[in-house]
């Protein structure tokens, strides 16, 4: 059974890319930084050498891992763990309040699009939790 103990991480050494594309992380000389020689990422190392940070600016969230001394775990999952309380929020009130009210003031000919509003606005926070998790 592997060691859940987190490691520091050691600018010495060569460690697996964090994002699963079978790279290396190379350290980068004179910087407190490693390259990995795939996918052509950029890590820097934070809190006093413990957490592997990617530096990116095609996600609106900070990426981070720890070394477990043989494999990378997620370090911040802050922001996707929130999205799945929201998204199970919104279907909820779209569907258990919103959907029955409307249906009840609604005329005989508008029930149709009531529904088809409703049905859409819930597929967005499921859309939402999809992106969110899917990598």
């Amino acid at each position: 059974m592997q060691s859940q103990k987190h490691e520091k991480i050691d600018f010495n050494m060569e460690y697996p890319c964090p994002c699963r594309r079978k790279g290396q992380l190379v350290p980068i000389t004179l910087t407190e930084a490693f390259g990995c020689d795939r996918c052509q990422q950029i890590f820097v190392v934070e809190d006093n050498g413990h957490v592997l940070e990617q530096l990116s600016t095609t996600y609106p969230y900070k990426r981070a891992w720890r070394w477990t001394g043989n494999s990378w775990h997620v370090a911040h999952a802050r922001l996707g763990v929130s999205y799945l309380p929201i998204a199970l929020g919104i279907i909820f009130v779209l569907v258990i309040i919103w959907l029955p009210l409307a249906l009840r003031l609604a005329n005989g000919s508008s029930i149709i699009a009531w529904a088809m509003v409703a049905v859409l606005l819930a597929i967005l926070p499921a859309l939402m939790v999809w992106l969110t998790y899917r990598r």
